[in-house]
């Protein structure tokens, strides 16, 4: 089973959101695009996660240039074509994180609700409450849906806001599937054990065993 993890915009927390789903399902992580060689997800993913360097998959694409993919593959001559990629080969669920919110770019005539569709990956959509982000969420559901991605649910980066995440809820008829804390210190200890608490109702609501 492959699920995309994807956001409502540039960093609202994927990369830690998708630490913890990965480590409450036990899942591998790959991410086929990488901007920026200096903070590279896929290296913190193989810190947090129990057994990390096993379970994290090399990116199809790495680009020297922290920016939008399409920006970056200009400035490196590299093309990028998600029809071409190498998927990793696993037997365990692999979870698929986009580089930066949903119509973010992936190439010059691409965006990452584009390859999500052409693959038919169920996503997982990462969203944060703060004010305007009922429009964000809202916004980046109707894309998925129009492009007929199928949307498995959100998770909440941060703290809880009950009137904005139910009215979510009702209006788009998506369910919230977990609630991803703020970490003091974000160590492959505390991911765990936050992981442990969602990782029942988590693998109920999926489907995964």
């Amino acid at each position: 089973m492959k699920i995309a993890i994807t956001g409502i915009h540039t960093g609202i927390g994927k990369t830690v959101a998708t630490s913890m789903l990965a480590e409450a399902l036990g899942a591998d992580y790959w991410k086929p695009v990488q901007a920026g060689m200096e903070e590279r997800d896929s290296d913190v993913l193989m810190k947090l996660l129990t057994n990390g360097p096993a379970r994290v998959h090399p990116e199809a694409v790495c680009l020297t240039q922290p920016m939008s993919p399409h920006a970056a593959a200009a400035i490196d001559n590299v093309e990028v074509d998600y029809k071409k990629f190498k998927w990793p080969i696993t037997t365990k669920v692999l979870l698929v994180e986009t580089a930066g919110g949903i119509l973010s770019p992936m190439s010059d005539d691409s965006t990452m609700a584009d390859f999500i569709a052409y693959f038919k990956l169920p996503t997982i959509l990462i969203t944060q409450n703060y004010l305007g982000s009922i429009n964000h969420t809202l916004m980046g559901i109707e894309v998925l849906k129009n492009r007929g991605i199928k949307i498995l649910g959100l998770v909440i980066n941060g703290a809880a806001y009950p009137s904005s995440e139910s009215f979510i809820e009702q209006y788009a008829g998506i369910p919230v599937l977990a609630r991803i804390p703020h970490f003091e210190t974000l160590t492959q200890k505390t991911i765990h054990a936050a992981a442990l608490e969602i990782r029942q109702a988590l693998q109920q609501q999926l489907g995964v065993v």
